[in-house]
């Protein structure tokens, strides 16, 4: 089902709360508009669109999928999206190919934490805004309280197109704002019947009539001066004023309804072809320069934005594209801004849900799937030239450090190799190997993240790992100077090793390590010196106190002896390492943290309770920067073992309303019931042969 001309194509992702009822709004409308013959529901395993084994199980949508639905001579491509904040990235991703973001709240919650960090996406993206409030028929709906509570956080631009003809177990139709018309549904969710207003509601009516014009007149000048001097507003001009008005991000429509009985999906769906914006009235695309952008046009050149990538089992991986210029067609050659690569078209794929239609092209502003771009990752622009470069998706940066390992360490490969392709396709997971602790971390946004990667990785490697916890990197350092001798004498007949050197230590804060060759009159050959060197920075890889790595300390190599025959380059590294020892016993040795700092964003509710919280973690205030209205920007400076895993404590003493970003920022000494946890650690460790 390719879209004839862009005109026709509305692109809606659909966004907000887990529990909302996202997935089942796409569900209704595909049923509604007979797409599917059947209302596919999440409670029950039967969703067309929460597929994956995993969604199934955990009963909400983890990853973006697609209903595109044929309505009259239009067609709707409604993207189906996570409202989890460890799935974010890829509903931020998937906003980015919309034209339109409706919010769906539920009548009885009201706007949630997702719904409003969202909204602050798209108003950050400059993408329209539309809400739809169900669940108006459960016990406790309360359509004025969720309007109330949407007011509150978003502002008067939003005003109801429908209002409900009671609610909870009284809900019965809606009244149609724009057309000031009561509307009554049947059991498949058409309408029934259309009629005058109830007289209990027609004042309700005429306020909420009054609002939406007072919203969208501002659209246009001559129906705002019109309107400023009390003529009468003609039904064609407020339709206009209503398109235009979203369009231009003046006007936020609200919708209501409950998807479950279908009811206001049809009305919902004719408003969508009539007054939501299409894709050549998208806000232009930034172009990776920073300066140059490009609109939505069929007559350019074939290009297409890799928005997202998933990987089948039996086709390979799959390239959501936004359609930017031209049309694309099988056969077709795209080169990869990127890589500067070049990949053919094989097929066009549009998804509904899990099942593929092919088709044989996608105009500007479609939506489309190409399989086996082997290469193609988010962000990447595909284009017949190369030389078109959308700037990059703003993908969240995950700040949720785990280590993971392969139960079995003969597969250790296969984990590698699966990490690493999940990372191609989900830019919120990063993977390193730390060379210092020898241990492979996952950055993620969450545990849900994590659990979802590990059962994959089961189901498609066949490969089982655990998590351990990530070690802290460390430090050891000297905090007093001290010189002791390092003697090495070991005689097994014939040539024996013979190595003396006398050392100098001395603490050489922030300067790193350093080493001076004092030695006079031959005392040690100056061929072997590069050797005491060596023994010493071995030494300082291992540690001292508790096996990390020594930093900032001056060496000093000034007196010694040799002998001619038994002295050599391993005598003098091993007399060395005796000599540093035993300055480290004079020097008062010290393990020193990693600081960490962290800017932690949070509404003024939780900002007492961030604060109070990280002096029980050892950390301290630095400052407070002015945020958005009701947030504030806390600076924090505290050890990073005590705030490694603070995605999970942050979002617990927010509800998660805060975010943060965290960076290791230099050293400092470790207190002593700290530095003796750490060393009674290693001692049992090496005890254990470990």
């Amino acid at each position: 089902m390719a879209a004839p001309i862009p005109e026709h194509v509305r692109n809606i992702v659909l966004v907000g709360q887990d529990g909302a009822g996202k997935t089942s709004l796409a569900e209704a409308m595909l049923h509604v508009s007979g797409r599917t013959p059947r209302m596919g529901t999440t409670h029950d395993g039967k969703s067309y669109l929460d597929y994956d084994a995993e969604e199934i199980r955990r009963k909400f949508t983890i990853s973006t999928s697609i209903a595109p639905i044929p309505y009259k001579d239009y067609k709707i491509n409604l993207l189906d999206t996570s409202g989890h904040p460890d799935f974010i990235g890829d509903t931020i991703a998937t906003m980015y190919a919309a034209e339109m973001a409706m919010f769906v709240v539920d009548a009885v919650d009201g706007p949630q934490v997702m719904t409003t960090k969202l909204w602050k996406e798209a108003e950050k993206m400059n993408i329209s805004r539309s809400v739809f409030i169900n669940h108006i028929d459960r016990e406790n709906a309360d359509f004025g309280a969720a309007m109330a509570l949407l007011h509150a956080r978003f502002g008067k631009r939003l005003s109801p197109v429908t209002l409900p003809i009671g609610q909870q177990a009284d809900f019965e139709g809606l009244i149609d704002v724009v057309n000031m018309k009561a509307r009554y549904f049947d059991k498949g969710g058409m309408v029934e019947r259309v009629e005058e207003i109830p007289a209990e509601y027609q004042e309700r009516a005429d306020s909420a009539r009054e609002r939406l014009i007072d919203a969208v007149a501002e659209a246009d000048e001559e129906v705002m001066m019109k309107y400023l001097e009390g003529e009468e507003i003609t039904q064609e001009e407020v339709e206009k004023c209503i398109h235009d008005a979203i369009n231009q991000g003046l006007f936020v429509p609200v919708y209501t309804g409950s998807t479950i009985i279908k009811q206001g999906i049809q009305g919902l769906m004719e408003d969508i072809a009539t007054f939501f914006p299409h894709p050549r009235e998208h806000a232009a695309y930034v172009l990776a320069n920073g300066e140059d952008k490009i609109h939505i046009d069929e007559g350019g050149e074939p290009a297409g934005f890799v928005f997202k990538t998933t990987s089948d089992a039996f086709v390979g991986r799959l390239s959501y594209i936004k359609v930017l210029t031209g049309t694309l067609e099988p056969g077709m050659d795209l080169i990869n801004s990127r890589t500067g690569d070049k990949d053919r078209i094989g097929k066009l794929l549009v998804m509904m849900g899990k099942e593929s239609t092919e088709v044989k092209s996608a105009k500007a502003g479609d939506i489309i799937i190409i399989p086996k771009l082997d290469d193609a990752r988010p962000s990447d622009t595909l284009s017949a030239s190369g030389s078109i470069a959308i700037a990059p998706i703003p993908f969240p940066i995950p700040q949720y450090p785990v280590a993971i390992e392969a139960v079995n360490k003969k597969e250790e490969d296969k984990l590698g190799t699966f990490l690493a392709k999940a990372a191609e396709t989900d830019p919120t997971i990063q993977i390193r190997r730390d060379e210092e602790t020898h241990q492979t971390i996952i950055n993620a946004m969450g545990d849900e993240q994590i659990n979802t990667l590990l059962i994959r990785l089961k189901d498609t490697s066949n490969v089982e790992a655990k998590l351990i916890p990530v070690r802290i990197p460390y430090r050891e350092t000297i905090r007093n100077k001290a010189e002791a001798q390092g003697r090495h004498k070991k005689q097994t007949g014939g040539s024996g090793q013979f190595g003396d050197c006398w050392l100098r230590l001395e603490p050489n804060p922030g300067m790193g390590y350093e080493f001076v060759d004092e030695i006079k009159g031959g005392a040690i050959p100056g061929g072997l010196i590069p050797a005491v060197d060596k023994g010493v920075q071995d030494s300082m890889a291992e540690g001292f106190l508790a096996g990390y790595p020594m930093v900032d300390i001056k060496c000093t190599v000034f007196d010694g002896s040799y002998h001619s025959v038994d002295s050599n380059e391993m005598a003098f590294k091993t007399a060395a390492r005796i000599g540093f020892r035993a300055c480290c016993e004079k020097a008062n040795p010290v393990i020193l943290e990693p600081m960490a700092d962290l800017r932690v964003n949070v509404t003024d509710e939780f900002a007492g309770a961030v604060m109070g919280d990280i002096s029980t973690r050892r950390g301290r205030i630095v400052g407070t920067d002015a945020a958005d209205a009701g947030e504030t920007v806390i600076i924090m400076r505290a050890p990073y073992a005590e705030v490694v895993n603070y995605t999970r404590d942050l979002r617990s003493m927010t509800r998660g309303q805060g975010s943060y970003t965290i960076e290791i920022n230099g050293y400092e000494q470790a207190p002593a019931d700290v530095q003796k946890k750490l060393v009674d650690e290693y001692q049992a460790a090496r005890a254990a042969g470990n």
